[in-house]
């Protein structure tokens, strides 16, 4: 029996965890040779703000994207209050 964690950042696709776990499968049977049904895995899913590389946090990095992203999300809830 074989247990995976693997940890990734929010917002990868359900195509691409499908694509890992079955290469993350196929090669710890390989390796391990053991039936498929004995490879258990879990994802832990990483928040962009809970991480940092080089003393910054990837949350900040391309801050001018993310900067945006905010602005615009704070001008969208301005604009749904006022249709309150």
């Amino acid at each position: 029996m074989a247990y995976v964690t693997i940890r990734i950042s929010k917002n990868n696709s359900i195509e691409k965890k499908r694509k890992l776990v079955k290469a993350m499968t196929d090669a710890l049977v390989s390796i391990l040779d053991t039936k498929s049904e004995s490879i258990i895995i879990h994802f832990e899913e990483i928040e962009r703000e809970d991480w940092a590389v080089g003393g910054v946090l990837h949350y900040d990095k391309n801050s001018n994207k993310r900067e945006d992203r905010d602005d615009r999300k704070d001008r969208d809830e301005r604009d749904e209050r006022k249709n309150w």
